[in-house]
């Protein structure tokens, strides 16, 4: 594995989630595999389990990491080209990937969508200079429009709790104050897509996913309808894709308050398991009986990133051999 961006890059999901069970099992056996490599990871935006379990999987492995966040611990970088740089940004990506490379054996990376530019944030404009530039392998950390550390570790959540072999995972949208990139919910959409689910999505009208992460996914706009039956429920927020109008890209175009997950929208379902990428706003996207439930798998699904990223750093490693 040379970069891991989309599912595709995991290869055969059955065996990526075998060897989820493996690795969680014994996460130290691969221990000699990181011996003498190192991992640097990368921030534009603030993190706390990307960073975290970012941190524990590479040292699961045997690996030395170095954490950089740019802007703070660094240089305010730029990342356009073409640019005349006579602004606050004093040095540019083009110089610093090949010099951050120089230090390490895998790169990754997390930078968010600006929301402003969806032809910039669509083209991965960050993330394919590290790949361009550094010619080291590259992991998306969280990228302007994907998340797929994030999306694996939620596949492995819902293969160790399913009740039946085809469970139904419904992803709805929720009211968030603040403008949310697409990152997760188009991972969590790519994912589910591969994997062997009967998967919804279910949001109010303008806030359809690119059809490259929705692909082949029912889509209900009726919230109560689209969970009726469910077994897990994934709820998140995301500002406007601009798929169907393009200058709403990034706006917020409803805080509608009755799409909260709550004991309401829960009844309806089949006895459904709550799961959400966290940071969560309490009241919001979820309500406090929802969240607080024992049918409530934020801590594990959380969890479950070690376990993601050691085993796309290991897939790396072995490659590297």
């Amino acid at each position: 594995m040379k970069t891991f961006f989309n599912v595709q890059d995991i290869g055969d999901l059955k065996k990526a989630l075998e060897e989820a069970k493996q690795v969680k099992e014994n996460r130290f056996a691969w221990k000699k595999l990181g011996e003498n490599k190192t991992i640097m990871l990368v921030f534009f935006n603030n993190s706390l389990r990307t960073r975290l379990s970012s941190q524990k999987a590479a040292q699961n492995l045997g690996m030395n990491t170095i954490v950089l966040n740019i802007g703070q611990e660094s240089w305010k970088l730029e990342t356009e080209l073409g640019v005349v740089m006579d602004g606050d940004k004093s040095e540019h990506l083009r110089e610093a990937i090949p010099v951050m490379a120089s230090y390490c054996d895998i790169i990754g990376v997390r930078s968010f969508a600006g929301l402003t530019d969806r032809e910039f944030d669509y083209a991965e404009t960050i993330l394919n200079q590290f790949i361009k530039y550094s010619g080291k392998p590259v992991i998306s950390l969280e990228s302007a429009t994907v998340h797929p550390c994030q999306a694996f570790a939620d596949l492995i959540t819902i293969e160790e709790y399913k009740k039946t072999a085809r469970p139904k995972v419904v992803l709805t949208w929720a009211p968030h104050p603040k403008s949310l990139p697409q990152a997760v919910p188009n991972s969590f959409a790519e994912w589910m897509n591969a994997a062997d689910v009967d998967f919804v999505i279910t949001h109010p009208h303008g806030y359809e996913l690119d059809p490259k992460f929705a692909g082949n996914a029912r889509i209900e706009y009726d919230q109560m309808k689209a969970l009726e039956g469910a077994d897990f429920v994934y709820a998140k927020n995301w500002s406007c894709p601009g798929v169907t109008n393009p200058e709403d890209y990034g706006k917020i175009l409803s805080k509608d308050m009755g799409w909260t997950v709550d004991a309401a929208h829960m009844a309806v379902t089949n006895n459904a398991y709550f799961m959400h990428c966290l940071p969560v706003r309490r009241n919001m996207i979820v309500s406090d009986d929802v969240i607080d439930a024992p049918t409530s798998l934020v801590i594990p699904e959380a969890a479950n990133r070690e376990i993601s990223a050691q085993v796309v750093m290991k897939r790396i490693l072995e490659d590297l051999e």
